[in-house]
C-alpha cells in the first residue's frame, strides 16, 4: 500500500491569489458568452463548451485546490460542505467526495487509464462533422445560420468519397441517420472504454468534461488548462467543418483537399500531445486523492 502524502499547506496569501488567477481566467472567457446569453446571441465555436457540457459557467469559476491541499484561515463557508477544518486549516474531505462518487471515479479512471495506453490514430480527417450533415438541407443542420461551405449535395459527396472513421461514441450519436452505416466502426456507450483512442478530437476535448466531474478532487487550474484545450479543440472542429464560419474569423481547413488534411492531421497530432499532459496530469490528481 502507498503510503498517504502529507497535505501541502497554503498560506491563506498564497491560496487566496491563486483563486483570483482562477477567476479572472475564467472570466475571460465567460464574459463574451454571458454577454450573448443576455442577448440571445449564438456562436457556433465560443458557445459550444457552455451548451454541450453540463458545468455551468459559475462552476467554472469556482476554485477549489484539490486534494491533500490545506488552505490557512479558510472560511468554511466559502468551499462548502466537503471541506473539514482542523488544527492546521481547512481540506477536502476526500473520503466523503470518494464515497459519494465511486462508481463515477472509478468509470473515469478505467477511460482514462485506457486511452492513454491505446496508439493516437490520425485518418478520420474531420469526418464526423461532415457525418453529422449528411443528406441535410440546410434548413436541418445544426448550425443553420451558417452556410455550407459547398452546399448540401457536394458536402454528401465528400463523405461518400472519403469515408468515416469515428471511434468516438458522443460525435457518432449526432450522426445522421443515412451516415452511419458509412461509419467504419458503431460506437456505443459500452464500448467506450474499448474504443476511446487519443487521437481523436473529441475524446480530447472531453478531458474538460472529466476534469470537472473529478471536481474538488482535481484543482481547478486543471479543469481550466482542460478548458481551454477544449476551446482550442472546437475551433479546428469547426474550421474543418461543413460550414463557412470565414465571417466569425475563422477560416475553412479544407479536409476535402489533400492540404486541408494534411493541415488538419498536423493540429491533430499537437492536441494529442497536449491531451496526453492533461491525461496524466488528471491521473495523477486521482492517485494523490486516494492517498490523503
Amino acid at each position: 500500500m502507498t503510503a498517504a502524502l502529507a497535505p501541502a499547506v497554503l498560506d491563506a496569501a498564497d491560496w487566496r491569489a491563486r483563486r483570483r488567477d482562477h477567476e479572472r481566467r475564467a472570466d475571460a472567457w465567460l464574459a463574451p458568452h454571458l454577454a450573448r446569453r443576455r442577448t440571445g446571441g449564438r456562436h457556433p465555436v465560443e458557445d459550444f463548451l457552455f451548451t454541450y457540457y453540463s458545468h455551468r459557467p459559475a462552476q467554472l469559476r469556482r476554485w477549489h485546490p484539490g486534494a491533500g491541499v490545506t488552505l490557512r484561515d479558510a472560511d468554511p463557508a466559502e468551499f462548502g460542505p466537503d471541506y473539514t477544518a482542523g488544527a492546521a486549516g481547512l481540506t477536502l474531505d476526500t473520503d466523503r467526495v470518494r464515497a459519494r462518487r465511486a462508481e463515477s471515479i472509478g468509470w473515469i479512471r478505467t477511460l482514462l487509464a485506457a486511452t492513454a495506453g491505446r496508439p493516437a490514430q490520425f485518418g478520420c480527417f474531420g469526418m464526423h462533422e461532415w457525418a453529422m450533415v449528411y443528406r441535410q438541407n440546410q434548413e436541418q443542420v445544426r448550425h443553420n445560420a451558417w452556410p455550407l461551405r459547398l452546399g448540401p449535395e457536394a458536402t454528401a459527396a465528400v463523405v461518400e468519397e472519403r469515408g468515416v472513421r469515428c471511434s468516438h461514441f458522443d460525435a457518432f450519436r449526432f450522426f445522421t441517420a443515412p451516415a452511419r452505416p458509412l461509419n467504419v466502426l458503431q460506437p456505443t456507450r459500452e464500448r467506450q472504454h474499448e474504443l476511446e483512442q487519443p487521437g481523436c478530437l473529441h475524446a480530447n476535448m472531453d478531458l474538460y468534461k472529466w476534469s470537472y466531474k473529478l471536481s474538488p478532487l482535481v484543482p481547478s487550474e486543471l479543469v481550466a488548462d482542460a478548458f481551454a484545450l477544449a476551446r482550442e479543440i472546437r475551433t479546428l472542429d469547426m474550421r474543418a467543418s461543413p460550414y463557412d464560419l470565414a465571417d466569425l474569423g475563422h477560416p475553412p481547413v479544407r479536409v476535402e483537399t489533400p492540404e486541408g488534411r494534411a493541415e488538419y492531421a498536423t493540429a491533430q497530432r499537437g492536441f494529442a500531445e497536449r491531451a496526453a499532459v492533461l491525461r496524466a496530469r488528471l491521473l495523477a490528481a486521482l492517485d494523490r486523492s486516494d492517498q490523503t
